[in-house]
């Protein structure tokens, strides 16, 4: 069976204070869709819903060898709500 290694005290380290103050700038942005996400832990969360935040904090702390620099800038990639200007097209008539 596998075993579970964990970054341990990483939620308490400065890499780790410094990464959720930038999921939770994030998170408090509009300009990111960082809606909270469906977990099966009840007990930790009643409603089945982890935030955004949180969520990020947990798959960085079970995740080591992840480079979490890279990790923010690919969330910051996918999360990022593009602004779209639709304009009405120009119909001409022969």
């Amino acid at each position: 069976m596998a075993t579970l290694k964990k970054r341990a005290g990483f939620t308490e380290s400065e890499l780790g204070k410094e990464i959720h103050a930038t999921l939770q700038m994030m998170a408090d942005s509009p300009l990111y869709n960082t809606e909270s996400s469906y977990t099966s832990n009840i007990e930790q969360y009643p409603d089945s819903l982890i935030p955004y935040v949180d969520k990020h904090m947990k798959y960085l702390e079970v995740h080591p060898k992840l480079d979490s620099t890279m990790y923010i800038a690919n969330l910051r990639m996918m999360t990022k709500i593009k602004s779209i200007h639709v304009t009405s097209p120009t119909f001409t008539r022969g």
